[in-house]
């Protein structure tokens, strides 16, 4: 019999609760780049956790949104990161004029934001 399959982004490691975005939100931006903003709050779990804003007016194909949110999650899973929760938000349109994020030009630019956005020296150390 084949074991069950594991979510491959688990639900401790979203922020899904309303209250617990804004307690991000609340914070200053952390780091930005052309196109995401990330806000960070250390947190007392032994993990990091992620939440995604990718909103219509910013990029109005659901397409994009969900290429935008699975590259972000994705990248997540790959970074060693402190005890912190992380919101990644679209700041500025990704696809008013160039076509949709599943161009591999737009792709390779959201995907190396997203990793600057990640790089581990540059974000807050966990609460003790």
């Amino acid at each position: 019999m084949n074991a069950p399959l594991l979510p491959a982004f688990p639900r401790e490691r979203r922020i899904v609760k309303t209250d617990e975005f804004s307690s991000v939100f609340n914070l200053r931006p952390v780091f930005r780049t052309a196109h995401f903003v990330l806000y960070v709050r250390p947190n007392t779990l032994p993990h990091a956790r992620l939440g995604v804003v990718a909103a219509k007016r910013l990029a109005p194909r659901a397409v994009t949104r969900n290429t935008v949110k699975r590259m972000t999650r994705e990248l997540f899973r790959q970074t060693r990161l402190p005890a912190i929760d992380c919101i990644v938000r679209l700041s500025r349109p990704v696809n008013a004029k160039a076509g949709p994020a599943t161009t591999a030009g737009l792709r390779r630019l959201l995907h190396a934001e997203l990793i600057q956005l990640f790089d581990a020296r540059k974000l807050p150390e966990a609460a003790p």
